[in-house]
C-alpha cells in the first residue's frame, strides 16, 4: 500500500496512491495528478516506500521523478525487494535529486507489514491468536463437542478477531478444533470479505457435516492420510 504527495511552497499540488496491481504506482498518479507541471521542478515528493527502479507491470517510478525534474524526494522506508532494495535511491542521487530516507519509517513498515514479513523473512506474515484468563487458562479440558468452550473474549475483542479476518489472506485451525468447536471461521461481526479456511488434520478424520464444509465457502484441508 503506497501513496504520495507532492508539496510546493508549503502546499499540496499532488497525491495518489497505488490503487490496484498493475496499474500506475503512487508516484506516477501524483505526478499526474499536478496541473502545472512547470512546479514540479521545485517541488518535494513524499512517498512512503522507495520508487522502484525497473520495468515490471508499469516503467520505473525512480527514471520518470528523474525525468520530471523534482529536486528533492522523502522516503519513509526502503524496498527490500530484491529487484529495488536502494536501487532506485541511488539512480535518483546519481540524477542529482536530494533524496532523503527514514522519515516515519516505523509506521510504514507497520503499514506493509505482510509485504516486508514476505521479502525478508520469506514465509507468509502471520498471526497467532488465542484467548486467556488472568491467571493463564485458556480452556477447561473437553473431549467432545458435546462440551462448549469457554468463553472469554468479550464482545470488543471478537469485533476486533472478525476485522482481522477481514483483512488477512487465510485463517488456520488444528483437526481438534474442528472436532470441538466446529467454528464457522467466516466474517460475521464486521464487513469485509472471508479468509480461506485451512486445517491441518494428519488423520483426516473430520466431521463431514462440520460448519465449514457445508456453507459453500472454499476450505483446504492439509492431510497425511491417503485416500
Amino acid at each position: 500500500m503506497v501513496g504520495s504527495v507532492i508539496v510546493n511552497d508549503g502546499q499540496i499540488i499532488g497525491e495518489g496512491y497505488h490503487q490496484k496491481h498493475g496499474e500506475d504506482h503512487a508516484e506516477v498518479v501524483a505526478i499526474k495528478s499536478v496541473t502545472d507541471k512547470k512546479l514540479l521542478c521545485e517541488s518535494t515528493l513524499y512517498v512512503n516506500l522507495e520508487p522502484c527502479s525497473h520495468f515490471g507491470k508499469t516503467p520505473p517510478c525512480a527514471d520518470l521523478i528523474i525525468k520530471m525534474g523534482i529536486p528533492r524526494v522523502v522516503i519513509a522506508a526502503k524496498d527490500t525487494t530484491s529487484n529495488v532494495s536502494g536501487k532506485g535511491i541511488e539512480r535518483m542521487r546519481k540524477a542529482g535529486i536530494e533524496v532523503k530516507l527514514g522519515l516515519m519509517e516505523k509506521e510504514a513498515r507497520a503499514l506493509n507489514k505482510r509485504f516486508f514479513c514476505f521479502n525478508e523473512k520469506k514465509r507468509p506474515y502471520i498471526i497467532l491468536k488465542w484467548a486467556e484468563s488472568e491467571d493463564g487458562f485458556m480452556d477447561k479440558h473437553r473431549t467432545t463437542d458435546a462440551q462448549k468452550p469457554s468463553k472469554i473474549s468479550g464482545t470488543l475483542v471478537q469485533q476486533m478477531v472478525h476485522q482481522w479476518r477481514s483483512e488477512e489472506e487465510s485463517i488456520m485451525i488444528g483437526g481438534n478444533t474442528l472436532r470441538l468447536d466446529n467454528p464457522q471461521l467466516n466474517v460475521r461481526q464486521v464487513k469485509g470479505r472471508n479468509p480461506l479456511r485451512l486445517i491441518i488434520s494428519p488423520s483426516g478424520d473430520l466431521p463431514k457435516d462440520s460448519l465449514v464444509f457445508i456453507d459453500g465457502q472454499p476450505t483446504v484441508v492439509f492431510s497425511s492420510a491417503i485416500r
